[in-house]
């Protein structure tokens, strides 16, 4: 069964194309161009527009890039509190440093990263220290005087005007980060006051991918990115200012409307003249709305994201990474779609399957008993439980990949010379209390297999058929786990329970 498709790739980048240089055209030729969302890898657009490309910006970008320079911005405070990416399990930092080389992969010249609200933070230093001496231009910007409320001083050589200006010769700056926060905004309006100052009547914009402002306000398109952005309190609403200027609805989220009126004076103040924006959703380049093709496709993939967020949630809040706020808000939406977490398919089959190994005489670990289910590309669902020699989740990759290879369940993938090798080197060598194979170790092992056995060398070849497909565990995977199933690129979910008894587990 083919992958459905919800979302049109080349009509959307021809439309935000054609949206972005017209406002190069507008402002002289000098526009600085805030992406907000992640420019590589947007996993949560591909799975809320079904047939969305995670590197359709990349694309866009790569049709623009002889006219196009790059800043990449990075808030000092999120390299001191190593937040984490998710999709990725990677600090911010090391994002960061991921985006540069995967941008020169794509051909396209970073010109300086920008260390946002830096005061000095050790780590902070530290990541400039590391680019600097790897030839990368790097540049500190504080703290802006008068932020937000006096914008004399804003605009004014003690607040923009005291950040460090960055040359750029090209006529679009694209100005992105890691996350929200990352002072994007800040940065763009500092080279914007730059630039007046010298004589150049350069332009801001704003390339948005959500909310999408001609959707409407409770389609679950927008209500998945609120679900994704629940942990800072972002929040949609009909953007008033549109309203009041055009008389037309329009969405837009509660910092970009609560910042505009502020924003509108400082550009004013800039340019000395009046702004060209009459309200927030003027500012942004979103052209993605044009380009869904099946509107019952992409609402039902959108109900599934605010499935997984809620699951994400409450397996954050009992790690304590989150507060219950930020899950007793995901819980509304479920309610607002009559949503029940069974709704995702993968969610019973697991939990049955963990009480199958319930039932199973000396199954286990640390006497806790784990499911995992996968849906594959046509819809079967695969089951694996955790055993004295493997996690539940390399137990149910294993099968999965059996299962496409039409490899009979009798026939062993892993022979037990392998797994006894494997066994001895935890226990007597490394001297982990258990043997059990998380999925990182099991793959390792099951690679070795496939160079002796035709049968594990069929089921591997079919790993890359994963990408994308569902799957559930009723534990917090660990980082083992963890690691492999972000690898094979599956969307993963799982129950806020813990697979064993220890506090500290490697």
């Amino acid at each position: 069964m083919g992958k459905q498709l919800g979302f049109d790739n080349t009509r959307y980048i021809q439309e935000q194309t054609e949206s972005i240089l017209e406002r190069v055209e507008r402002f002289g030729n000098k526009l600085y161009l805030e992406f907000g969302g992640k420019l590589l890898y947007d996993y949560h657009a591909a799975r809320v527009l079904p047939g969305y490309d995670p590197n359709v910006k990349m694309r866009l970008l790569q049709k623009l890039k002889g006219q196009a320079d790059i800043l990449l911005c990075i808030y000092a405070g999120d390299i001191e509190r190593k937040k984490i990416r998710a999709d990725f399990g990677i600090t911010y930092d090391a994002d960061a440093l991921k985006l540069i080389d995967d941008l020169k992969s794509w051909d396209i010249n970073v010109v300086g990263v920008v260390i946002t609200r830096f005061e000095e933070q050790p780590s902070a230093v530290l990541f400039k220290n590391k680019l600097e001496r790897r030839g990368i231009n790097v540049y500190t910007h504080r703290y802006t005087k008068g932020y937000p409320t006096d914008v004399d001083l804003i605009v004014s050589d003690e607040g923009y005007g005291a950040n460090e200006y960055i040359e750029s010769d090209k006529s679009l700056v694209i100005v992105t980060g890691p996350g929200p926060g990352s002072g994007k905004l800040a940065t763009s309006l500092s080279q914007l006051y730059h630039d007046y100052r010298r004589g150049i009547k350069s332009g801001y914009a704003k390339f948005e991918t959500f909310p999408i402002w001609n959707l409407p306000l409770k389609h679950p398109v927008n209500i998945a990115y609120e679900a994704a952005t629940a942990d800072i309190g972002d929040f949609n609403l009909i953007d008033p200012f549109h309203l009041d200027a055009y008389g037309a609805p329009s969405v837009n989220y509660n910092r970009d409307v609560e910042a505009f009126p502020v924003l509108k004076r400082i550009l004013e103040k800039i340019t000395g003249g009046e702004s060209f924006y009459r309200s927030p959703t003027d500012m942004g380049v979103n052209r993605a709305g044009f380009a869904i093709t099946d509107d019952a496709l992409v609402q039902n993939a959108a109900k599934h994201e605010v499935l997984r967020r809620y699951f994400r949630y409450q397996c954050e809040y009992v790690m304590g990474a989150t507060g219950k706020e930020t899950v007793q808000r995901v819980e509304l939406f479920l309610r607002d779609f009559n949503l029940e977490p069974e709704y995702r398919s993968v969610v019973d089959p697991a939990r049955k399957a963990a009480e199958q190994a319930r039932q199973t005489e000396g199954r286990g670990n640390d006497g806790i008993y784990c499911g995992a289910a996968i849906s594959l590309k046509d819809g079967k669902i695969i089951t694996g439980s955790n055993s004295p020699m493997m996690h539940a989740a390399s137990s149910l990759i294993i099968h999965a990949i059996k299962h496409l290879a039409g490899v009979p369940d009798k026939i062993k993938l892993l022979p037990e010379n392998i797994t006894e090798a494997l066994s001895r080197l935890k226990t007597e060598i490394l001297h982990e209390k258990t043997i059990s194979l998380d999925l990182e170790e099991a793959l390792v092992a099951l690679s070795i297999s496939a160079t002796t056995n035709p049968a594990a060398k069929l089921a591997i070849d079919k790993l890359n058929e994963l990408q994308g497909c569902e799957v559930h565990i009723t534990h917090i995977p660990s980082p083992g786990d963890n690691a492999g199933l972000r690898k094979l690129g599956v969307n993963l979910t799982s129950d806020p329970a813990f697979a064993t008894n220890n506090l500290f587990v490697t």
